[in-house]
Order: C-alpha cells, then structure tokens, then sequence
C-alpha cells in the first residue's frame, strides 16, 4: 500500500517519539523566528541568537528528512 508523504508524516508523528519531537520543536523555532521577523531591528544579540536558531531548525527538519527516508525504505522493501 503506498501512502502520501502527508500521511507517513502523519503516521511517524504518532509512532515515532523522535519524530513527533523534531516536529514540536520545529514549530517552536518557527515561532521563535517570526517573533523575530517582526522586529524592524535586531540588535547584534538578537542577530546571533536568529542565526542559531535557524541552524537548529535547519538541522531537525534534516533529521526528519532522515527518519522519513528511513522510513519509507522499511515499506519498500
């Protein structure tokens, strides 16, 4: 049976706790950056804090991307 890239998300969200963990966290940082966002200036702080949130974010969606990857090789094989 195939499934569609929403529902294996879906799926993983409800069986895998690093996953439903890596996608909490990553709306987090999505807010944490529109906060951000909003600011007309950041001072150099808010500037390096930005950055680093932005690599963390960066880094637990290629961490799903993983997990999905992996994933979806356990069903085709």
């Amino acid at each position: 049976m195939e499934m569609d890239e929403n529902t294996l998300i879906e799926h993983l969200k409800q069986t895998n706790p690093e996953f439903r963990q890596l996608t909490e966290q990553h709306l987090q940082y999505e807010r944490q950056l529109e906060e951000f966002n909003k600011l007309r200036y950041l001072t150099s702080e808010q500037e390096i804090e930005k950055k680093r949130v932005q690599k963390i974010k960066l880094r637990g969606k290629d961490r799903m991307a993983e997990i999905l990857k992996e994933y979806k090789a356990r069903l085709h094989k």
